[in-house]
């Protein structure tokens, strides 16, 4: 590993101005940052450790009914905060559908946000790499291509966004609270993550210096509680990455039909893919196969594979898409199920 400069400020305000020199990594919980440090791909000059910052590790309900869970909560004790869990149970069961226990009590929430792609060209220093090192190419384009996008990529990026957590909070509409040297500013998630385009290495909108300070979710999100679900589908049961995700959630009106619906998914793009057409054409319909089957025909309506190698996950995820609706409609287990968001979870 390379030498860095490693700093340990005492607020947020001398984080966000020790962050503001070239070169600067936040360090929380490591788990993505530390790993792609011993491997050569990220080379900070120095490391502003954030993980003692005060007033970034409470999971409040503000008084309108908005949740808002500071940056430095684990996500095992987000996943497991009681309120939360009944509130926001897809939520839930997408971070305990991610990595292994022992990751989840270290992880942070501001830092699963802020992970980056699993793309294998990526994490292998020496492959060219338009995200890494801008110019230098994409070795992702012609050769193995199984898990890359079939969603909103470029000729200079083909990866996809590794978290499951992103998922349903696209899909709820959560918002990003951000310090910087210009004062304190709030992101839509779905604006969060950036679309490669002629930029893969430009990822996310946080300028240099600023530092996410905490994550909300609207009260609107907690109608939702009542049929929400999240379906990964990966190639292990457990402690792998989704090859296709979805969170699905709907509101029901007193006749049985569709309210509110919504629909995002994992696995298919460099952000996660929240679909508004799929869910106008939920809106006001009865729950049934044809309905959900239209829906995820329209979720899936731009999805163009990079080739033949990852052509399947078009229609893995419409077929993921309709179950996970199909999930939601039956309505959210009283329990998480022992297999979280897995396809052979309660239905």
């Amino acid at each position: 590993m390379r030498t860095f400069d490693y700093i340990r400020p005492a607020s947020v305000p001398e984080a966000v101005a020790a962050g503001q020199q070239p070169g600067t990594a936040f360090l929380a919980a490591g788990t993505n940052l530390v790993d792609l440090m011993k491997g050569g791909v990220a080379t900070p000059e120095r490391v502003v450790d954030i993980t003692r910052l005060p007033g970034l590790s409470a999971i409040e309900r503000l008084p309108d009914g908005t949740a808002r869970v500071g940056a430095l909560v684990r996500n095992s004790d987000l996943a497991h905060d009681p309120a939360f869990a009944k509130a926001y149970p897809m939520v839930a069961e997408a971070l305990l559908a991610g990595a292994s226990a022992q990751l989840r009590n270290a992880a942070t929430v501001g830092g699963n946000l802020m992970q980056r792609t699993r793309c294998q060209y990526f994490t292998d220093a020496v492959s060219p790499c338009n995200k890494r090192a801008p110019g230098s190419g994409c070795a992702a384009l012609g050769h193995a291509t199984r898990i890359h996008a079939v969603q909103g990529w470029s000729e200079h990026c083909i990866a996809t966004h590794p978290s499951d957590f992103c998922v349903p909070l696209a899909a709820l509409d959560a918002v990003v609270e951000i310090a910087g040297p210009d004062g304190a500013r709030e992101v839509p998630l779905t604006a969060f993550h950036h679309l490669p385009g002629d930029h893969p290495e430009r990822e996310t909108e946080l300028r240099a210096g600023e530092l996410i300070t905490a994550l909300r979710l609207p009260p609107e999100a907690a109608a939702f509680r009542g049929n929400a679900r999240y379906l990964k589908v990966r190639d292990r049961t457990s402690y792998a990455f989704a090859v296709v995700s979805a969170a699905a959630a709907l509101t029901l009106e007193a006749g049985g039909r569709i309210g509110q619906a919504r629909l995002a998914l994992g696995g298919l793009a460099l952000k996660p893919w929240r679909v508004a057409e799929a869910e106008a054409a939920l809106a006001g319909q009865a729950p049934s196969p044809e309905a959900f089957a239209k829906a995820a025909e329209a979720a899936l309506a731009g999805a163009k594979p990079t080739g033949e190698a990852n052509a399947f996950k078009v229609e893995l995820a419409r077929r993921v898409a309709i179950r996970a609706l199909t999930q939601a409609a039956a309505g959210t287990p009283a329990r998480i199920p022992a297999l979280p968001a897995s396809p052979f979870g309660i239905v």
